[in-house]
């Protein structure tokens, strides 16, 4: 399976202690990075986010963040510390007996640390849900790279299938083209009214078919072909071997357009040229 490094997931669970929405979504990186922002109730999750991104991805830039939302029935009621508030009030009402003025306001009571508090709420039964939506959200997360990597993995056949064309379509002209060179050679000797010594113009024809042939172009060609079929059959984080293959696909391309003795050569050159930076640009996008 291909996977590209661009998609997007959401995921939302809504339960009695309120709603959390998870979304990821990630582009092109040449190693993996990983960004979280999450609600400060929730940093102790980010170690183990971190573990099953890595589990999961090889490459990308990787944004995950969650929106919590708390119910107000999961807020706890308040609980009120009466012991402790009588004797902040005797202890006010001492000092008012020693002649000071305390003014002490019930409000400024219930603020005395440990006079009322709130019921803590279960964080660990909240976590567990929270990771369930994640995990469902990582598992949308990973189909759609999985189906856009299927959508490039076609765009590439298709270049693959172009560049097999061309290739071929360079080896069927390859005698004609030689003949045509052999014949212009001759007629310009002819013109210039030189008189041929026979294996002295086969020499020089042979010569030149060395310097213009482009079979060895031709077969490698044709082996980097198979060899990125091979690769994308086999799937898996494969971005840059592929990244590797379009190097060597411009290297033969560039050395054809070199051999070139004719405007269908030359055609076909900047063709496989357009048809590998094409290759190339979808290359990297995938993982």
């Amino acid at each position: 399976m291909i996977y590209s490094m661009t998609a997007f997931a959401r995921s939302e669970t809504k339960k009695e202690w309120g709603s959390a929405v998870w979304e990821i979504r990630s582009v092109n990186q040449r190693f993996l990075e990983n960004y979280f922002r999450l609600p400060e109730q929730f940093r102790s999750l980010e170690p183990v986010l971190r573990e099953r991104f890595r589990k999961q991805l090889h490459r990308g830039k990787v944004e995950c963040a969650l929106r919590f939302s708390a119910s107000d029935a999961a807020s706890g009621n308040l609980t009120l510390n009466e012991s402790l508030a009588k004797q902040v009030l005797h202890a006010a009402d001492w000092v008012q007996s020693h002649g000071q003025s305390t003014g002490v306001n019930p409000l400024d009571v219930l603020r005395w640390p440990g006079v009322i508090a709130a019921e803590e709420t279960d964080m660990d039964e909240i976590n567990r849900d929270v990771m369930a939506a994640f995990d469902d959200a990582l598992t949308q997360f990973i189909d759609a790279r999985a189906a856009e990597g299927s959508t490039l993995k076609s765009l590439i056949e298709q270049r693959l299938d172009g560049i097999a064309n061309e290739v071929a379509s360079v080896s069927t002209k390859m005698p004609e083209i030689m003949q045509w060179q052999r014949d212009r050679v001759k007629t310009r000797f002819e013109e210039a009214q030189v008189e041929l010594d026979a294996g002295r113009f086969e020499q020089e024809m042979i010569m030149l078919a060395q310097k213009v042939d482009v079979a060895e172009e031709l077969d490698r060609l044709n082996s980097h072909v198979s060899e990125t079929r091979n690769i994308l059959n086999k799937g898996g984080a494969c971005g840059r071997r592929l990244d590797f293959m379009m190097q060597e696909f411009n290297r033969e391309a560039n050395t054809l357009g070199s051999k070139s003795i004719s405007t269908d050569i030359t055609q076909s050159a900047v063709e496989l040229k357009v048809l590998i930076e094409q290759m190339r640009e979808q290359i990297q996008n995938i993982e």
